[in-house]
């Protein structure tokens, strides 16, 4: 696996229709805080969207949604969070992919997927990606063809565990666990409860909170095990020093 970062004028992807044209009249920074589906035609991603004024109530939003689904492109979208302090809703937004980049997916063949940091502002584009290096070398490679303007700001490599059978979350658990950090979570102060949380998932409380404890409980024993504080077995190793008892 590899993961790439780029910078783009946003002016260029507005131009190339890639991004909407008037995307920027009411909204300051588009983040993409996960992208829970992709394919050739559309994409499930959860965004964070910081509007230029005060948030609009959720009637407002509700009697414009036909034309905000219009201007920027939706299938669908939904008002997972507010947060008035700060201007910024947390999206759930289905989206059809313009014909440039159905192209560069299809180049890609699945290979690849967008990824944090993905941060739209009016003036750049910070877009990020990870998967097959031969994928993501067949879009580069498009991208200076078409003499498409960016920059390289970083690549890097991201080796799959080897125990990956043995040792990984669940594909649930760790979109859980995404979705939990990408809302903030995990945050102090915490931005988000375990209720709106799980109704962002459609799964109840306690069960969403059962599940993410067991996931954390995954990783915490994979930690010690790797500090050699816990055995293979769970139990904890003696500690180093005088084996006198207390």
């Amino acid at each position: 696996m590899q993961a790439v970062t780029l910078r783009f004028r946003t002016d260029d992807l507005v131009r190339l229709g890639v991004v909407p044209p008037r995307l920027f009249e009411r909204y300051e920074e588009i983040e993409l805080l996960q992208t829970l589906r992709l394919d050739t035609g559309s994409r499930l991603e959860l965004l964070r969207v910081r509007h230029r004024g005060p948030l609009r109530s959720a009637a407002e939003l509700e009697r414009d949604a036909r034309r905000i689904r219009s201007l920027y492109g939706l299938s669908d979208f939904e008002i997972v969070d507010e947060r008035p302090r700060s201007r910024e809703y947390v999206i759930l937004a289905r989206q059809r992919n313009p014909e440039r980049l159905r192209r560069w997916l299809a180049l890609a063949g699945g290979g690849i997927t967008p990824a944090a940091p993905f941060r739209l502002t009016e003036e750049e584009t910070v877009a990020s990606f990870h998967g097959e290096e031969r994928a993501i070398r067949r879009v580069l490679r498009r991208l200076d063809q078409e003499e498409f303007p960016y920059r390289l700001l970083r690549t890097s490599a991201r080796p799959a565990f080897a125990d990956r059978a043995e040792g990984e979350l669940t594909p649930l658990q760790g979109r859980m666990l995404a979705r939990a950090w990408a809302l903030g979570y995990y945050a102090i102060p915490r931005r988000v409860t375990l209720g709106r949380l799980a109704r962002s998932t459609g799964r109840s409380g306690p069960g969403l909170g059962k599940l993410l404890r067991r996931a954390e409980g995954h990783l915490v024993a994979r930690w010690l095990v790797a500090q050699g504080t816990v055995a293979e077995d769970g139990e904890a190793s003696a500690p180093r020093g005088s084996g006198r008892a207390p």
